[in-house]
């Protein structure tokens, strides 16, 4: 290295920050590693949906539209009775 051949403090500091530089590939490569292989997991759980999920959509778009509905959903009171909040006692 560096350092072996000229032993000054600044060829020093240098082979340090070379080491550090090379720690931090290995740390980053062994992450992107992790990384890709727990991608490739999904990959493998995942294959055959994207035909599952056609045919839904094809079966759903053959289904046509949703018909409208005749009246609305909900609760009405009764024509005639009082409006407001009445308190019980």
């Amino acid at each position: 290295m560096l350092s072996s051949v000229l032993s000054s403090p600044r060829a020093i500091a240098a082979n340090v920050v070379i080491m550090r530089t090379f720690v931090q590939l290995r740390r980053a490569e062994g992450r992107y590693a992790e990384l890709r292989h727990r991608v490739g997991e999904l990959a493998e759980k995942l294959r055959g949906h994207d035909e599952l999920l056609s045919e839904i959509l094809s079966v759903l778009d053959a289904l046509g539209a949703a018909p409208p509905s005749s009246r609305p959903i909900g609760f009405r009171p009764p024509q005639g009775a009082p409006q407001g909040s009445a308190r019980r006692p």
